[in-house]
């Protein structure tokens, strides 16, 4: 008798990782830390070396000096070796952010900054006096905090409050003023 054929899984295809070599430390649920190696790091995770037998499924964070401490999953573990997937928190998910008002459909140049870096250029895509989404060319860390300038406005601090592929929900510090905020969407199209 023949077995009941099964369906073949499906395996989600891994972006490009790019080669690292950067020291950080994993914090497991016993609280115990241990240093390992960063050997490739993509958006969704990363490769490491390390001398400790970690299991599929355990939920770790890793931090790497002046980069942050971020949750993740194992996926793999073998002959020194550990694939992790990073596991979005409450500030990188869409699905779990409220909106205090209506964005409005803009698409505007603005200037962003990391804080102690340049300048470079990003779209804004939508808009409310709290916050906007952006177009990114280089990704930043969930709770960064960055500078925005709009054309006729000074710099605004904001705080990344989400992250997915390469677009970013910002919240300002203080929100635009309701009156430079019809004025700025006047001015932008919107």
């Amino acid at each position: 008798m023949n077995a009941p054929m099964q369906k073949p899984t499906v395996i989600p295809e891994r972006q490009e990782r790019r080669p690292v070599r950067l020291q950080a430390f994993i914090v497991r649920a016993t609280h115990s830390t241990s240093e390992v190696e960063l050997l490739d790091l993509s958006y969704e995770g990363c490769g490491i070396a390390t001398t400790v037998d970690l299991h599929p499924g355990e939920r770790i964070k890793i931090s790497v000096m002046q980069r942050g401490v971020i949750d993740a999953e194992v996926r793999w573990c073998s002959d020194g070796k550990a694939g992790l997937v990073f596991t979005s928190d409450r500030f990188t998910s869409k699905e779990n952010r409220e909106r205090i008002s209506t964005r409005f459909a803009i698409t505007a140049d603005v200037s962003l900054r990391r804080l102690g870096m340049a300048n470079y250029g990003v779209r804004v895509v939508d808009l409310s006096p709290e916050g906007c989404k952006v177009e990114l060319v280089e990704r930043p860390r969930s709770g960064e905090r960055m500078l925005i300038k709009f054309e006729g406005l000074e710099a605004m601090d904001a705080e990344v409050c989400w992250i997915e592929g390469f677009q970013a929900g910002l919240r300002f510090k203080r929100p635009i003023h309701p009156a430079v905020f019809d004025l700025l969407i006047t001015r932008l199209g919107g």
